[in-house]
Formats: structure tokens, sequence, C-alpha cells
């Protein structure tokens, strides 16, 4: 499963400017919030291309970082962060 950095900055109980301001404190992202190091991180981060058809200026192109299932553990060890307490569910007794 892969999350937005949104989606990431919410489990891991921050805000997503928080978050990208961390990440590039760390130089895990670039001016653009791409993997800084797209190849050294791609079990944890990767890009998604994106395009969408506009009626007045064409094909329109953008880019973004997804977290990997594995790139939150790993995130929150980068970033010195306490991964947020599982919340206990009954729902899985038998």
């Amino acid at each position: 499963m892969e999350r937005s950095l949104a989606q990431a900055a919410n489990q891991l109980g921050l805000t997503r400017p928080k978050l990208i301001s961390l990440m590039r404190g760390k130089t895990l992202l670039n001016d653009q919030n791409l993997p800084a190091y797209p190849n050294r991180d791609r079990e944890y981060l990767r890009v998604k291309d994106s395009n969408w058809f506009h009626h007045q200026l064409g094909m329109q192109y953008s880019q973004s970082t997804r977290v990997k299932q594995p790139g939150i553990r790993w995130l929150a060890e980068q970033l010195g962060l306490e991964l947020p307490a599982i919340p206990v569910t009954n729902r899985d007794v038998a």
C-alpha cells in the first residue's frame, strides 16, 4: 500500500508541511518534493507520474512522492520520530 505525503504525515502524527520540512532537512526530498535519491530510497519512496487533459492547456503532467508501506517505519527512523501507538480493538478476538 502506498500513501501520499499527507497520508504518511497523518500516520506519523505530523502535518504535511512539517513532514516535508523534516524530510528536506534530512535531504530526503528535493525542491520539488520528490525523492532526492530515488535509487537509494526506492524501497521506501517512489515518484508517481500523473497526467490529465485540460481543455485549454492540453496535456498536463505532474509528479508526486508516494511512501511505500515499509517507508513509514523507515521515515520515523530517519527523522527521529516515535510511531504513534496502534489502537487496540477487540474485533480480531475469536
